[in-house]
């Protein structure tokens, strides 16, 4: 029943042939009938994010995954090739930093400004006596300036070395992005609904793979009519109508969107299925409540009562003398529970039988029909 609708109907079983029913009338806002289609709770598009040939896919449509599986692979042989490589440079960067640290070192406890020069015999031995005491007094040297020069070269070499390390680790992170990028893997529990590619395929970035979806849970995707929207609230139990069967279920609103479309001035609205009454895909119609249309007083009777006299809807109504006679009606929507409503032919207070029986003929009747 509808949450809007506050319809009194009388508590009916299975009608026996013959019975009698008095016409009620219906009390409550008019329900408009609204399509849309059935939706997994969750979808996602598996896209390509890097260029290269497809050579693996987990399975087919239909079959199911858990999270966090690998779904497709793309092949990465290159960006292995490229890891190895960048693996070798780090290698020789860090030799490096071990030498330019060994080389600060070096020149912190023997200082290369104080080594001898070239040479032999005396004229390396005047120099060490005479030449270098004679530039620092003169002012043309100074050793203290140059052993600074010298350990400040070598501390250079030692960040050169860093940033060359810290260079090519940023290249072995990216990478590494590269190749997980390379694989794409389920985010949750859920099957694969659509294939866009097949092992052996040249993909693209950007380029579809396939759709992965949750489809434990269903939703009802609906664009509703602004007008309409006033009478819904999230959490609001409606009914719905689910093809083939047009069987009604009770549905549940789960999400209304905070913007209408601007050109057909509808809002989007998302239901809650309960689960196991249909398929992603399938078209269903949720009764929505119209506030802004009058009230309803359409008289209400049991399907049960209705008999086709070829494609016209007919009751037997019940004169004064009991007997049955034959009338067209035009028959308006369901209400669930087995009842409709009568949009023409019918007022309340009349009887009908509400389950005419194969030997019930329009004027005269051979069952009883005792009131109901």
């Amino acid at each position: 029943m509808f949450a809007c609708l506050a319809i009194v109907l009388p508590v009916w079983t299975v009608a026996q042939p013959g019975e009698v029913y008095v016409v009620q009338q219906a009390q409550g806002a008019t329900t408009i009938s609204v399509g849309g289609t059935v939706i997994p709770y969750k979808e996602v598009t598996l896209a390509a994010q890097l260029p290269g040939r497809v050579n693996f896919i987990a399975g087919r449509e239909g079959d199911r995954f858990e999270q966090d599986k690998v779904l497709v692979a793309i092949d990465d042989e290159e960006l292995l090739a490229k890891r190895r490589a960048v693996l070798a440079q780090m290698a020789a960067a860090d030799a490096q930093l071990r030498n330019a640290s060994v080389q600060f070192n070096r020149e912190l406890f023997s200082p290369q400004s104080r080594a001898a020069p070239g040479g032999m015999g005396l004229p390396n031995l005047f120099d060490q006596m005479f030449t270098r005491p004679l530039e620092a007094f003169v002012g043309d040297r100074h050793q203290g300036v140059e052993r600074s020069a010298d350990i400040y070269a070598s501390g250079v070499q030692i960040q050169e070395a860093q940033s060359a390390i810290l260079r090519l680790q940023a290249e072995l992170q990216a990478i590494d992005t590269k190749i997980r990028d390379a694989r794409s893997i389920a985010p949750f529990a859920g099957v694969i609904v659509k294939k866009h590619a097949e092992v052996g395929d040249t993909v693209q970035p950007g380029q579809p793979l396939l759709n992965f979806a949750d489809v434990e849970y269903l939703q009802v995707e609906v664009d509703v009519p602004a007008r309409l929207r006033p009478g819904l609230r999230e959490g609001q139990m409606l009914q719905a109508e689910i093809e083939p069967s047009d069987r009604r279920v009770p549905v549940r609103v789960a999400q209304i969107f905070p913007m209408a479309d601007p050109q057909r001035h509808t809002v989007k609205v998302k239901f809650d299925l309960p689960q196991g009454v249909s398929e992603p895909g399938m078209y269903a119609k949720v009764l929505i409540p119209d506030q802004t249309a009058p009230a309803r007083t359409s008289p209400v009777i049991p399907k049960s009562a209705i008999r086709y006299n070829g494609s016209l809807p007919g009751v037997y109504v019940l004169n004064e003398q009991n007997e049955p006679q034959l009338r067209l009606i035009r028959v308006g929507e369901e209400l669930g529970g087995g009842f409709v409503t009568v949009l023409s032919g019918l007022r309340p207070g009349e009887r009908i039988l509400a389950n005419p029986g194969p030997r019930v003929s329009a004027g005269w009747s051979k069952e009883s029909t005792p009131d109901h």
